[in-house]
């Protein structure tokens, strides 16, 4: 959705490594936010995102219009069924149908044998590969790991909106993920213990207000009692008006 970072910039570099023709898509999708004060204060910049691609040797820039992607009578909608109904798609109604049906259009228009989207949206690269199997698409969904600011903070277009104290207040995300790793390494094999240590080391940081903490199944998302196989930590954390989320894979 453009508004380009060093995140961004390692799945182009993949992408270029590993394919002939690297494209870039850039469109803020207007289905897959239910606020639209959140919509208008998404930060964009065109001419921004153009200058990192051409930085990075892109190929091709796909920047259409709302008309292009959504044309008069447009009246289908792409919805996926279990794994989305959780997490995000419980705090954010009809998100990731707006998700679902954006992808299936640009996979459609730009003809992708690849795409590449970043683990920091763990359930979106979920739903964007159940939709993609499901209606027989041609592009392999391909993930790459989360990209992180040195402090651990997970690379996203909105940490933009953090003041400065709110900034310095974010990493508390990783340390709180890290926290339930390092108790599920050690043995635990309660879900509700993970998340009660998450829980904890939020509570220490007086501007992280958490929309919910996650000890799910990896492949699901459905949330575990006990802990038999992988699974995911998420969270969805608002520091002042900005929401951020982040995740850790648990083999």
């Amino acid at each position: 959705m453009g508004w380009l970072h060093d995140g961004h910039r390692a799945l182009i570099q993949r992408a270029d490594a590993e394919n002939r023709t690297t494209v870039v898509s850039i469109f803020v999708n207007p289905r897959q936010f239910g606020d639209p004060a959140d919509l208008e204060k998404y930060p964009r910049s065109e001419a921004r995102d153009i200058a990192i691609c051409t930085e990075e040797g892109v190929d091709l820039v796909f920047a259409p219009s709302i008309e292009e992607i959504y044309p008069p009578g447009f009246d289908t909608t792409v919805k996926v069924g279990a794994v989305a109904q959780g997490l995000e798609g419980a705090a954010r109604p009809g998100h990731f149908d707006g998700v679902a049906t954006v992808v299936a259009i640009l996979f459609d228009l730009v003809g992708a044998e690849h795409a590449y989207f970043g683990q920091k949206d763990a359930q979106q690269l979920l739903v964007i590969r159940r939709m993609a199997l499901d209606l027989a698409l041609p592009t392999e969904v391909i993930a790459h790991p989360t990209v992180r600011e040195p402090d651990g903070l997970a690379m996203s277009s909105r940490n933009v909106h953090l003041s400065t104290e709110e900034r310095a207040a974010a990493p508390v995300i990783r340390r709180a993920l890290l926290a339930a790793r390092s108790l599920r390494e050690r043995g635990e094999r309660s879900a509700e213990a993970l998340r009660s240590e998450m829980r904890h080391v939020l509570a220490a940081e007086p501007l992280a207000q958490p929309d919910y903490v996650s000890v799910a199944d990896a492949s699901s998302l459905e949330e575990l009692e006990t802990l038999d196989g992988p699974a995911l930590l998420s969270m969805a954390v608002r520091f002042g008006s900005t929401r951020l989320i982040d995740n850790e894979p648990i083999p």
